[in-house]
């Protein structure tokens, strides 16, 4: 049997710390995996969802996007230890129920943390609350899709916001997209504003497609591998046995990181004997920079400085000159740019040494094929853009698109987060899109440019928002400048949650807010005319593949997430309007007739979707060597120097994950890889910054980050003296994410700094004053 939920919530007065670990995974990981599931939702569905988390027929693991093998077998046990933690939250046995919410008022929940309220179990009936009251209470599925459908047709397209989480399937974002639209909006913001955002604004007008450019099997072929600005020991922990088995065969394993993380150096793998028994770990990386902070833009232009200086060397020997002739355009341009280089500038901004970066450039140039990988850690800075654009310089340069073993690979986090954005689930659609939709539902879609999510907070901050509603997703914790944001969900005249167990968003909610539970990727979705039904998903590399949930649901009130979205339209736009809601609510192989027709790369959807593998969607630069630029050409472009550079007596401050942690969802209280236990609120920071701040390890600090003069403060954190960079702390999001200005975001994609906050530190106090100053 499952244990029930806590009623304790984190007391940071427990918190322990340790020494970080040096090795990933191993035997602790896989006792850790079976723990969580057996207390969480029992023996029995533990173990019948774990056999089938990411096999053939089977279930899409609801963690991270990292690929399965479409070529070899795959493993028994083909998850990782948060995988596993993601299934045991999701296919908890236990629930949440109307009588709980009558036990809980607002005013209590509003001062659970989201550890405590993620725990309680999933959500089993629709539920509402109304200006004035203090409960949540039950509602009819028919009153609740009504009540959206007052309020939206009480107001305005433009004042209506459709926010999507990365989890969300394919066919529910295709026709949720479809309902903005026909309801005349493209206030669409994702997750993806908010993490690999940066990606796709550097990628596609460089390369023609804002998707990574490597498979699975291009692991197997490549000569040097970077791990940039990404953990993936705790994010995407199956990627480390890829790495693992690089490394065996003789690849350079590059991990540029700020903090050192252990999956870096060690994996003890869980699916053989050797790694759950032997204490000695499989090496992974060959070579690891510590680099400041904000100063990848800096070390990726001293390579290309360097690569060109090898190739004056050596002519022929690194630069492939053929490629960039019939391929690419802005070369001379870039070999200018990069022509002079300030060392002691690219020394202070990286925190490396020039023999460092050296040393590192020509294991890059050496390379016949070469694949750099990164995540937020590049994403979520002023300069991302310009960063990730300076990746691809150094991939054209070398060729490294379009032969195996080589190529981009933006690792994305949540599972199908690459999905929702093939499906249309984006601000800025093309017009090729919006044309295609026009003529396949008879509807006229809106070209006006819709909200992303930092947007969508300043639309909240000037009461522009009337309704708001969220498929999945936890908005008011996800996002930059909490304090703001939750003040203006709480303006807002609905909000809606589509959700599966309690959050934040659901206690800062709007006049009126609605909770409707939603079936999860375990469970069946079987109460539809024709049968069972499946859906699909699109992992990190291109790969479309099925996922079918088995799992009895914990209660007879809960719907699939397209027939939520279908059953609002209905209920919105009445019996008159052109879409078959209901068909495509009934059969979701009509949902997928309708994408075929829509969408470039689905030819025969609902064959090849059924097919043991899926199929991988078309990508120029992989398939062709070719790019669907507007010039029809990869695009080497050129970038000023630039890096972090805090004022006086601050340090630079980037947000992570713990180990135990999936975005904004909390499975425990032990990030044991950093040896930190039983609390959230620390400040990881350098021994002698530490000394310099005049503060002692353990003390309790208020944080304050200072932005264009405005200060915002976050109270009560403990430091602890840990090996990051110098002149950088680190610390856990979402926490920290009060301290994010709304105007501190990536230039050109807009995704918030989360990576960039300038910090100083002050006593605790029990009476700090204001939280806020803008």
């Amino acid at each position: 049997m499952h244990r029930p939920a806590p009623e304790q919530d984190i007391n940071e007065n427990d918190l322990k710390v340790s020494e970080p670990a040096h090795a990933a995974a191993g035997l602790k990981a896989v006792m850790v995996s079976m723990e969580r599931g057996f207390v969480e939702a029992g023996p029995s569905r533990t173990l019948r969802s774990m056999l089938r988390v990411n096999q053939h027929d089977g279930f899409d693991c609801p963690g991270c996007a990292w690929p399965e093998s479409i070529t070899g077998k795959r493993k028994p046990a083909e998850f990782c230890e948060n995988g596993a933690k993601a299934i045991a939250e999701e296919a908890s046995a236990r629930t949440v129920t109307p009588e709980w919410f009558e036990q809980h008022p607002i005013s209590m929940l509003r001062d659970k943390t989201e550890y405590w309220l993620g725990k309680q179990g999933r959500i089993t009936s629709p539920m509402i609350i109304r200006e004035g009251e203090t409960h949540y209470t039950p509602i009819s599925w028919a009153q609740a899709f009504s009540t959206i459908a007052e309020h939206v047709q009480a107001t305005t397209p433009d004042r209506c916001v459709f926010y999507t989480s990365g989890r969300t399937a394919n066919e529910t974002a295709f026709v949720y997209q479809l309902l903005a639209r026909s309801l005349g909006t493209n206030n669409m913001p994702d997750c993806s504003n908010m993490c690999h955002e940066s990606s796709g604004t550097a990628l596609n007008p460089t390369i023609g497609i804002g998707k990574g450019t490597v498979s699975l099997e291009d692991f197997d072929h490549a000569e040097a591998i970077f791990v940039v600005g990404q953990n993936p020991g705790t994010n995407h922990p199956r990627m480390l046995s890829a790495l693992a088995d690089a490394r065996k065969r003789g690849a350079k394993i590059i991990a540029i990181n700020p903090l050192p993380e252990a999956g870096f150096f060690g994996l003890k793998d869980p699916q053989s004997v050797k790694g759950l028994l032997l204490s000695k770990p499989e090496p992974i990386a060959t070579d690891f920079l510590q680099i400041k902070v904000g100063g990848d833009l800096a070390l990726f232009q001293a390579f290309g400085h360097l690569l060109f200086e090898y190739e004056e060397q050596n002519p022929g020997s690194v630069v492939d000159r053929e490629f960039i002739e019939r391929a690419t355009d802005g070369f001379e341009a870039y070999r200018e740019a990069r022509k002079s280089i300030d060392w002691e500038a690219t020394e202070a901004a990286t925190g490396l040494t020039r023999a460092q970066i050296t040393e590192i450039a020509m294991v890059l140039a050496k390379s016949k094929a070469t694949i750099i990988c990164w995540a937020l850690g590049l994403t979520q800075q002023p300069h991302s853009v310009p960063t990730l654009k300076e990746i691809i310089n150094l991939l054209l340069l070398q060729g490294n698109f379009g032969k195996p073993g080589a190529g981009a690979c933006p690792v994305r986090g949540h599972s199908n987060v690459q999905g929702d954005r093939t499906m249309g689930i984006w601000e800025k659609p093309s017009e090729a899109l919006l044309k295609a939709l026009d003529a396949e539902f008879g509807i006229q879609s809106p070209r006006e440019h819709g909200y992303d999510s930092t947007e969508t907070l300043h639309a909240f901050e000037r009461d522009e928002i009337d309704v708001f509603v969220s498929m999945g997703g936890n908005f008011a914790l996800a996002n930059s400048d909490t304090e703001a944001l939750e003040a203006g969900m709480q303006r807002a005249k609905l909000t809606v949650h589509i959700s599966t167990k309690p959050n934040r968003s659901h206690v800062v909610h709007g006049k009126t807010s609605l909770i409707l539970p939603t079936l999860g990727r375990t469970d069946k979705d079987d109460k539809h005319p024709g049968g069972a039904q499946f859906l699909s998903v699109e992992d990190s590399m291109s790969v479309i593949k099925s996922t079918r949930g088995r799992l009895t649901p914990v209660s007879e009130h809960l719907l699939a997430e397209p027939v939520i979205v279908a059953r609002m339209a209905q209920a919105i736009f009445g019996d008159d309007h052109p879409v078959d809601w209901r068909a495509m609510a009934d059969d979701y192989d009509v949902i997928r007739d309708h994408i075929e027709r829509v969408l470039p790369g689905f030819e025969d959807f609902n064959t090849r979707v059924r097919e043991k593998n899926g199929f991988v969607l078309p990508n120029p630069p992989r398939d062709t060597r070719s790019f669907a630029t507007d010039i029809g050409r990869g695009r080497f472009t050129v970038s000023d120097f630039e890096a972090l550079e805090a004022p006086e007596g601050h340090l630079i401050l980037q947000t992570m994950r713990s180990h135990d942690q999936y975005n904004t969802t909390f499975y425990g209280l032990d990030d044991r890889y950093r040896g930190i236990k039983g609390g959230r609120r620390v400040i990881l920071i350098n021994p002698e910054d530490l000394e310099a701040t005049g503060f002692k390890d353990r003390d309790l600090v208020d944080v304050i980050s200072v932005f264009q003069g405005t200060e915002r403060r976050a109270n009560r954190f403990r430091l602890v003296s840990y090996p990051t960079a110098k002149g950088c702390v680190a610390a856990y999001y979402p926490e920290a994410n009060a301290l994010v200005h709304r105007d501190l975001v990536a230039r050109e994609s807009n995704t918030p700094g989360f990576k960039a906050m300038m910090v100083r530190f002050v006593e605790h106090t029990q009476d700090p004053g204001p939280t806020l100053n803008s």
